[in-house]
C-alpha cells in the first residue's frame, strides 16, 4: 500500500469517528487568555516526581525534536549521529538504551527487533509535555507494562481546549533554516456535540542534511595528521507524519483514541574514517499505530483503566556504497498488538491496592536468508500497593513477566517466567516545609531483542536476560517565599547505585562477518544528580527562570578481574555532564539561553590517549515575539533560533561530526 492510500485510510478513519466536545485542559501556546478550569478526574499521585519540560518552556528550547529536548535532563546521554537524518537514541544513568521504555500518550512505543527507539522521529510539534522517570512512576494505578523499565520517558501530546463560545482552533507553523530545513506543519481542534473533541495534525520535514564539518587527527606525540574542513554529506531526510485523536469526557472518567503515521526517506551519513567523506546507506520508515485509552472511577472505590494498541513498522535498509564488497538490501515489517488492564481498589484513605495484567503479540518477518521469522507472547502481570499517611507514603509492586516464542517451523524457544520488585519511600520530615526525603529499589530485566536471538550470522536463542538492579536516596525541597521577587525555588538531589547483571555483548566468532552474542558482562555504575529550578518576578510583567542540572557518574566495567579493562570506564559515558536553561520574558518579548556541558570520554572498552575524547558544550540561544493580532480572531509568533552559537566542532560518537552554528526561524499563525 503507497503513502497515498495509507494517508487516505488514516484520514478516513479518523474522521469518521469524530463527534463531540472536549474536557477542558491548559492550552499552553495560545495568545489569548483562558479561564480557569476546574477537572474533577483523580490526578496521578507521583511519590517521586519525574523531571519535566512541558508547555512554554518546551516551547522555548532551541529544540527540533524530542531527543533535542531530553538532552537537558539530568543523568540523560544521547547517542546522536548528525543533523535531521541521524539516529538519535538516549539511555539513562549508563542503564542502556533497551532498558529505556518510552511511552506515547500513556501507551509504550515498541521494537521488538532492536529494543530501541529513534527519538529523532518524534516532532515536538504536537508534544505538550515530555517527562523522563528513573526506575518506574511511582503512580501505582498504571498497566503491567509501565513498572517494566529500568527507567520511562512519557511523551504527551496536545490536548485540545476552548474558549467560552469557539468551536475551533487553528494554527499554522513553517520553520526553514539552515540545512536547506523545510518545515510546515498544521493543527485543527474542532469542538463536537456530545462531550467529543477532535484533532488533527500534519508535518512535512525537508532537508538536504549537507554542512561543513572539521576533520582533524593528532598522534600521540601531539603531531597532526590531518586537519581539514569538509562537507557532511547523506544526511538528507524526507518525512511525513499525520496524526488525529478524538477524545470524550465521561463522568469521573475519560475516552480517546489515536491514530499516528509517519514515513520517511532518509540518509544514513556513516563514520568519517581513512578519508571516506560520502557513504550510500539509506534509510525507509513507514510506522502505523492506533490506540485507545478509557478510564473510570466508580464511585470511591474502584477505578478502571483500559489500553489497547496495533503497529505496523516497516523498515528497509539499502547499502550500495562503493567501499563495501556486497549491496545489502534488507526489509523488516513488525506488527504489534497490545492490550492492558489496571484496576485499582481504594479500601481506606490510607490504603490502595492495584492489579494490572497486559497481553502483547511481537512478529517479525525480513527478507535475510533464513531469518527466524520469530512470534513472541508476552503477558505482563503486576500487583502494586500503597501506603499513604500525611507525612509518609510507601509503594511495593511486583512485576511478572512471562514470555513464549516460536521461530521458523514452529520450533519454540525457551520459555521465560521472571519476577521483579519495586519498592518506593517517600518521608516528609517537617509539616511546615515542603521538604521530601525519598528512596527507591528496583530490580528490573530486558529481553533479548529479535536481533540478539535470530539475527543471521549474529543471533543466539540460549541468551539469558539482562537484570539491572537499581538504588537510589535523593530528596526534593521546594520554596515559595511570600511578598518576594522569587516565586519559586526548588531543589532536587539524588544519589544511585546500579548493578548490570549478564550484559549482552557481540564478540566476534572467527572473522569480522560472523558476531556472536554472548552474556558476558557486568557494569556497576555510582553517580549523582542535582536539579535545580528558580522563577523570578522583578518588576511587572518580566519574568525570568534558571533551571541548573549536574550529573556525575563512575560506570565501571567490571566483568573480569583479569582483564585489561577492568574497572574502566564504559564507552560513551561521561563522568561530568551538565545543562543550563535561562529564559525571560517581558510583555510581548521572550528570550532563551541554553547550554549543555559533556565531559570527556572514552569510544573504546580500554581507556587510554587513544579512545580518549575531548569534551563538548554548546549554546542555544532563541528570541521570539508575539504581534498584536493580524485582526479579531488570528495571532502571529515569530521566533528565531541560533543553535551551536560559538560554532563547537564536536563528535557525540566518535567519527561522527556534529553541525556547526546554524539557524532556525519560525512563524506560527494561531485562529
Amino acid at each position: 500500500m503507497n503513502i497515498c492510500n495509507k494517508t487516505t485510510l488514516f484520514a478516513a478513519i479518523c474522521f469518521q469517528v469524530a463527534a463531540g466536545k472536549t474536557f477542558a485542559q491548559n492550552k499552553l501556546d495560545s495568545l489569548h487568555h483562558l479561564p480557569e478550569v476546574v477537572v474533577t478526574a483523580d490526578a496521578p499521585k507521583e511519590v517521586i516526581p519525574g523531571q519535566k519540560l512541558s508547555g512554554k518552556e518546551l516551547k522555548k528550547l532551541s529544540s527540533f525534536s524530542v531527543a533535542d529536548a531530553i538532552r537537558y535532563f539530568s543523568g540523560v546521554q544521547i547517542k546522536d549521529y548528525g543533523g535531521l537524518g541521524g539516529l538519535k537514541t538516549v539511555n539513562i544513568r549508563s542503564m542502556g538504551t533497551n532498558h529505556m521504555g518510552v511511552f506515547y500518550d500513556g501507551i509504550q512505543l515498541g521494537n521488538a527487533q532492536n529494543g530501541q527507539i529513534d527519538l529523532g522521529k518524534f516532532s515536538l510539534d504536537n508534544i505538550e509535555q515530555v517527562t523522563l522517570y528513573n526506575g518506574q512512576k511511582s503512580d501505582i494505578f498504571q498497566p503491567a507494562k509501565d513498572f517494566g523499565s529500568a527507567g520511562t520517558i512519557y511523551l504527551q501530546t496536545k490536548r485540545p481546549t476552548f474558549d467560552r463560545g469557539k468551536r475551533t482552533h487553528a494554527r499554522f507553523t513553517f520553520k526553514t533554516g539552515s540545512f536547506g530545513l523545510v518545515n510546515p506543519s498544521l493543527l485543527i481542534e474542532q469542538k463536537l456535540p456530545a462531550d467529543y473533541a477532535f484533532n488533527f495534525n500534519a508535518e512535512w520535514i525537508y532537508s538536504h542534511g549537507k554542512y561543513p564539518f572539521r576533520y582533524k587527527r593528532v598522534f600521540e606525540d601531539k603531531t597532526v595528521a590531518y586537519d581539514t574542513v569538509a562537507i557532511r554529506k547523506n544526511g538528507d531526510i524526507k518525512a511525513c507524519r499525520l496524526e488525529s485523536s478524538l477524545y470524550k469526557a465521561l463522568n469521573d472518567g475519560e475516552w480517546d483514541l489515536h491514530g499516528y503515521f509517519y514515513k520517511s526517506h532518509r540518509g544514513l551519513p556513516g563514520p568519517i574514517v581513512k578519508n571516506v567523506f560520502e557513504h550510500g546507506q539509506r534509510l525507509h520508515d513507514e510506522n502505523f499505530f492506533i490506540q485507545s485509552k478509557f478510564r473510570k472511577k466508580f464511585k470511591n472505590i474502584y477505578s478502571l483503566k483500559l489500553n489497547a494498541k496495533y503497529a505496523n513498522d516497516y523498515t528497509r535498509y539499502i547499502d550500495n556504497e562503493w567501499t563495501s564488497p556486497l549491496y545489502v538490501d534488507n526489509k523488516y515489517l513488525q506488527h504489534d498488538f497490545y492490550i492492558s488492564s489496571a484496576n485499582k481498589f481504594v479500601i481506606a484513605r490510607w490504603l490502595r491496592f492495584n492489579l494490572s495484567a497486559d497481553y502483547q503479540l511481537n512478529k517479525m518477518k525480513a527478507n535475510l536468508v533464513n531469518f527466524a521469522n520469530p512470534t513472541r507472547h508476552t503477558i505482563l502481570t503486576a500487583a502494586a500497593g500503597e501506603f499513604s499517611f500525611d507525612r509518609l507514603t510507601l509503594q511495593a509492586s511486583l512485576l511478572g513477566t512471562f514470555v513464549r516464542e516460536k521461530v521458523k517451523m514452529n520450533k519454540a524457544a525457551p520459555k521465560k517466567d521472571i519476577y521483579t520488585p519495586a519498592v518506593i519511600l517517600s518521608i516528609k520530615p517537617f509539616k511546615q516545609h515542603q521538604l521530601y526525603l525519598q528512596s527507591f529499589y528496583k530490580k528490573i530485566f530486558r529481553i533479548p531483542t529479535f536481533n540478539d536471538l535470530y539475527y543471521t550470522f549474529i543471533g543466539n536463542s540460549v541468551l539469558n536476560p539482562e537484570y539491572a538492579t537499581q538504588y537510589n536516596i535523593g530528596l526534593n525541597y521546594t520554596v515559595s517565599p511570600k511578598e518576594s521577587v522569587f516565586k519559586t525555588i526548588y531543589l532536587q538531589t539524588d544519589v544511585y547505585y546500579n548493578e548490570i547483571d549478564d550484559k549482552i555483548v557481540a564478540v566476534p566468532a572467527g572473522n569480522m562477518f560472523r558476531w556472536m552474542m554472548l552474556n558476558l558482562g557486568k557494569v556497576q555504575i555510582k553517580g549523582m544528580e542535582i536539579n535545580t529550578n528558580t522563577t523570578v518576578e522583578p518588576i511587572n510583567e518580566l519574568f525570568a527562570s534558571l533551571r541548573l542540572n549536574y550529573t556525575y557518574q563512575q560506570a565501571l566495567d567490571i566483568t573480569d578481574e583479569k582483564a585489561k579493562n577492568y574497572k574502566h570506564q564504559i564507552v560513551y559515558i561521561p563522568r561530568h555532564s551538565g545543562s543550563i536553561i535561562f529564559s525571560a520574558d517581558y510583555k510581548n518579548w521572550g528570550v532563551n539561553y541554553s547550554f549543555i556541558y559533556t565531559g570527556e570520554r572514552y569510544n573504546a572498552k580500554y581507556n587510554d590517549v587513544n579512545s580518549h575524547m575531548q569534551p563538548w558544550y554548546t549554546s542555544d540561544i532563541s528570541i521570539r515575539k508575539d504581534f498584536s493580532a493580524v485582526c479579531r480572531r488570528i495571532g502571529l509568533r515569530a521566533a528565531l533560533d541560533i543553535n551551536n552559537l560559538l560554532n563547537q566542532h564536536y563528535d557525540v560518537v566518535l567519527n561522527y561530526p556534529m553541525p556547526g552554528r546554524n539557524y532556525r526561524l519560525t512563524v506560527t499563525f494561531m485562529i
